[in-house]
């Protein structure tokens, strides 16, 4: 047994632990990291194929709006190496009646689209000019709050594919006032979503936040980020291939604040055991993870499990749906389409295979060889969980035909690689308070630990990095 009573444990190496640890270092605090994999990062991962292909095997871009965020990239050292989309990225794109659409990025634009009918068009503008601020009493499903403002085709051709494309998720099941807050708040204040969500960016501005929100990433990928803030950290600090299997409280005079004992596995197949004593932990864990999670209110036993148990394990009730991450490589000349734009969404109601696909090679072009092109399809999550579970070929099989009908795309592809993550974006569904205060509530219960990352923060990169930097400082 080692003894660290002023280190404090940050438990679990993804974006947010390291965010954490990074914070914590720089505050002058020493730190323990444990990963239970044997990289880190979690799910932001990059591959550099030898032919040239760059995979994003999780998230392929980072939306940037704060200023926070870029304070930390010019902290670690990324700052010279944001790498911004290329302009032909511009576009969105969206599927309707079987067809690619464009979809509208200014009001001039949104009133010749032929994407929404006239009746959306005129519930949209209606709805800016005459909608009253409106306090709920009670949390909605998101759908049904976006119903009220502008109907269901609103619903299913604009609210639909967005949730396909940042939660994997279903918005009649989504909760409006945690999954996204931004539309619960512009209705609370301002009665218009649209005119609400302008009234908030022009409140980011004022508080100093960038000008408008840009995309990013890096020459060699996302993966950049979290090899940036490991960087910063000594590595006698960094454990992967670490299992946290338990935490227990232990006995201290009264005048002192708790300390913690942690028990974790190193290696395999062998698992040796170590045991650390900590001032502080930080769980930067999924919530599956969290919910497993053995704690003891009193000092660890010398072995097995007994005296522990799990405070945390309603959180396995939070919906974590599988997806599948389908990276396809082509010859320029195989693919008809321009291919001028971000990538598409599917709605629902369109019956494809697949959330969307985004055109890889168009938003990074060093993502492809020269020469060629890279599309990555996302399958799965809410709305066909069992489609993430299939293997690669039949994976390629299945999303071919809607591949070539949409995009022109002939052949087979020239590369391919498949990443299934099994619990990948957990789902703020309504009723998600009983959650958070459940989290709330462990936090009291157990002082010193707090818990930080996508269970409860927030799910986009930025949100990750943003709460293990928050909750790294309640423990200063």
């Amino acid at each position: 047994m080692s003894s660290s009573n002023q280190t404090i444990a940050v438990i679990g190496g993804g974006i947010t632990g390291l965010a954490a640890a990074h914070r914590l270092a720089l505050e002058g605090r020493q730190v323990r990291l444990f990963e239970a994999s044997p990289r880190l990062g979690g799910s932001v991962c990059s591959e550099r194929a030898p032919e040239g292909w760059l995979i994003e095997t999780g998230p392929n871009t980072i939306l940037a709006k704060t200023s926070e965020l870029d304070a930390l990239l010019a902290r670690i050292g990324l700052a010279q190496r944001r790498l911004m989309p290329s302009p032909r990225a511009k576009k969105r794109f969206l599927v309707r009646n079987g067809q690619l659409m464009p979809l509208p990025m200014s009001a001039f634009s949104a009133i010749g689209t032929r994407l929404f009918s006239t009746d959306l068009k005129w519930r949209i503008v209606r709805e800016y000019f005459t909608a009253l601020p409106r306090q709920r009493p009670a949390d909605i499903p998101l759908a049904q709050l976006a119903r009220e403002h502008y109907g269901d085709e609103f619903v299913d051709y604009a609210l639909n594919p967005m949730c396909a494309g940042i939660y994997s998720g279903n918005p009649e099941k989504l909760s409006a006032r945690y999954a996204f807050p931004f539309i619960w708040e512009a209705e609370r204040d301002h009665g218009s979503i649209v005119r609400g969500q302008l009234a908030q960016a022009r409140a980011r501005r004022a508080a100093g936040g960038p000008k408008k929100s840009t995309l990013l990433s890096f020459p060699n990928g996302l993966q950049e980020l979290p090899d940036a803030l490991a960087a910063q950290l000594p590595r006698s600090a960094i454990e992967t291939n670490a299992r946290v299997e338990c935490i227990a409280r232990m006995r201290a005079p009264a005048s002192d604040e708790p300390r913690w004992e942690v028990r974790w596995t190193r290696g395999a197949p062998e698992r040796i055991v170590e045991t650390e004593i900590f001032s502080k932990v930080l769980l930067a864990l999924p919530s599956h993870a969290l919910a497993r999670l053995c704690v003891a209110p009193q000092p660890m036993p010398a072995a097995g499990t007994e005296g522990f148990y799990t405070p945390l394990e309603q959180l396995a009730e939070i919906e974590s749906p599988p997806v599948a991450s389908l990276y396809l490589g082509y010859k320029r000349e195989q693919i008809a389409h321009k291919l001028d734009g971000f990538g598409a969404l599917v709605p629902e109601v369109e019956k494809l295979p697949f959330l969307g696909v985004l055109f890889s090679s168009s938003l990074y072009p060093a993502t492809a060889p020269r020469g060629h092109a890279a599309l990555t399809v996302m399958i799965g999550g809410t709305r066909q969980p069992g489609l993430a579970s299939l293997p690669e070929q039949q994976l390629v099989d299945l999303v071919s035909p809607a591949l070539e009908k949409l995009l022109g795309v002939r052949g087979a592809p020239v590369f391919q690689k498949l990443t299934a993550h099994e619990h990948a974006i957990p789902q703020y569904n309504l009723g998600h308070e009983k959650y958070l205060a459940l989290i709330d509530d462990f936090e009291r219960t157990h002082p010193g630990i707090v818990i930080a990352g996508n269970a409860r923060d927030g799910i986009a990169v930025p949100a990750c990095l943003a709460s293990g930097e928050t909750r790294a400082e309640s423990l200063l």
